[in-house]
C-alpha cells in the first residue's frame, strides 16, 4: 500500500526502509567507529573522554574547566575527576585564571601534546577503516555536514540547559 502524494509529510520518501532511516544509519556508524576506535583511545586515562578534551585543548585558547565540560558535553563532576586522572599523568595542568581567580584554566602540557598525536594517528586509521567505502571527496563532505549537524546539537543541548 503506498501513501498518495498528500498524505506525505515534506521530506518523506515514498518509500520505508531501514536502510534510508537517518536514526538507524546514526546507530550504525556510531556502532562501528566506537568499536574500531576504542583501541585507539584505550590507553588514555579517561578513553574517548579524554581524547575529546585533549583535542578540544589542543585547539584554542585555555579554557576554563567550566567552557572544557560545556565543550565536550561533559557533567563538571564528572570533568573534574577525568582532569584529576589527566593531570595525574601528566597530559594536562590547571592554573587559576588570570581573568578570574575563582576559575581554573586548563592547559595541554606538552606530554599531552605528544600522547594527543599518537593517538590521533592511530584513530586515524580507525577513521580510515570506517570510511574506506567513500573517496576523499566524500569523506570530508561527511565530516563537514556531521559537524554542522553536531554544532546544531551542541548548540540546542545548551539551549535547552538555559531554559532551566
Amino acid at each position: 500500500m503506498s501513501a498518495s502524494t498528500s498524505d506525505k509529510h515534506p521530506g518523506e520518501s515514498t518509500e520505508l526502509a531501514l536502510d534510508t532511516d537517518l536514526g538507524w544509519a546514526i546507530r550504525m556508524v556510531s556502532s562501528a567507529f566506537r568499536r574500531i576506535a576504542t583501541a585507539s583511545v584505550a590507553d588514555l586515562p579517561g578513553g574517548a573522554r579524554a581524547y575529546l578534551v585533549l583535542v578540544a585543548l589542543a585547539s584554542g585558547e585555555p579554557p576554563s574547566q567550566l567552557a572544557l565540560a560545556k565543550a565536550v558535553s561533559l557533567d563538571r563532576t564528572v570533568m573534574t575527576y577525568l582532569l584529576d586522572d589527566l593531570e595525574a599523568h601528566g597530559l594536562v595542568t590547571r592554573r587559576p585564571d588570570p581573568r578570574d581567580r575563582r576559575a581554573r584554566q586548563v592547559l595541554l602540557t606538552g606530554t599531552g601534546r605528544t600522547r594527543l598525536a599518537e593517538v590521533r594517528h592511530q584513530l586515524a586509521a580507525a577513521e580510515a577503516e570506517l570510511l574506506t567505502g567513500l573517496d576523499e571527496r566524500d569523506a570530508l563532505q561527511l565530516r563537514t555536514l556531521l559537524a554542522r549537524v553536531a554544532q546544531s546539537a551542541q548548540d540546542g543541548i545548551a539551549a535547552d540547559d538555559a531554559d532551566c
